[in-house]
């Protein structure tokens, strides 16, 4: 039985959602608020937007998304930016540049509908992250698969989702520990490929603990 070096610390989390000053009235605006807008935000706008509606495995995937089809009732554009998948990236920069471009693009070729104003204004968010030990730590395989399996939906969120901004994006808080202390690489990469868009939270988790015991019996 291996066992780590350091152990795995269970974690929940709650956020309080901070308003910023950037406002969008239209899509010349929401460019702009693109550009200006801290990466805290973006983040929270694409990858936290994810827990918010983890219920949900259809639909856009993130607020910019949804925003320009509900206030702005452009579906084509929507789509572009909802093409954006996370997992491709690790930093918010690039996250940002690209999201960035198809708006800058669209707003180019489509300079009245850019000025139309939205049905409702898009306020950038950001949340604040207010983290709590659960008092459940592992130091083996075996433990660290019974404390997944306690997870509630927050502090499953907190691990595999927003570390990715505290990580940049390399990575998740599971696959990190199971990497570097108890030297199982190909396990890691495994959870780090789970579907965040195809599954809900619970679903991603179930995943998750079915590749632990495949792991287990092996």
């Amino acid at each position: 039985m291996r066992v780590a070096e350091q152990p795995f610390q269970f974690v929940t989390a709650s956020y309080l959602t901070r308003i910023g000053n950037q406002k969008t009235h239209n899509l010349t605006d929401l460019g702009r608020g693109l550009e200006e807008s801290s990466e805290a935000s973006i983040f929270y706008h694409t990858f936290q937007s994810l827990g918010r509606h983890h219920f949900l495995t259809e639909g856009f995937s993130n607020d910019f998304a949804q925003w320009v089809l509900a206030a702005c009732n452009r579906p084509g554009l929507a789509e572009q930016l909802a093409s954006l998948d996370i997992r491709d990236y690790i930093a918010v920069g690039d996250l940002r540049r690209d999201l960035q471009n198809i708006v800058a693009a669209y707003c180019d070729a489509h300079p009245e509908e850019a000025r139309q104003a939205a049905f409702e204004d898009f306020f950038f968010c950001e949340a604040i992250e207010v983290s709590v030990p659960l008092g459940i730590e592992a130091w083996t395989l075996e433990e660290f698969r019974r404390g997944l399996e306690m997870l509630s939906h927050a502090s499953f969120h907190f691990h595999f989702i927003s570390s990715r901004l505290r990580l940049q994006l390399h990575t998740n808080d599971f696959s990190l520990w199971l990497a570097g202390n108890l030297g199982l690489e190909s396990l890691a990469k495994r959870l780090d490929r789970i579907d965040i868009y195809t599954n809900t939270i619970e679903g991603a988790q179930a995943k998750m603990l079915a590749l632990v015991d495949k792991e287990l019996a092996s």
